[in-house]
């Protein structure tokens, strides 16, 4: 089982960057999570390709 990834990604709210942990062994994921910074609501949507690579997508909830 592959081990975590982690990806800096950007707060649609604040802006601030923040490091977050990719499980890579889930290939499609979508989750909220408050932002460490300004606790408002982000939208993680997580895609894994065939060779492992990570892509993450965030937005405000609203969006």
């Amino acid at each position: 089982m592959p081990a975590l990834d982690s990806m800096v990604i950007q707060c649609p709210y604040c802006w601030e960057a923040q490091e977050i942990a990719i499980d890579p062994s889930v290939p499609e994921q979508e989750y909220v999570e408050d932002c460490q910074v300004c606790c408002r609501p982000i939208v993680f949507t997580v895609t894994v390709d065939d060779d492992l690579t990570s892509r993450v997508d965030v937005r405000a909830e609203n969006d």
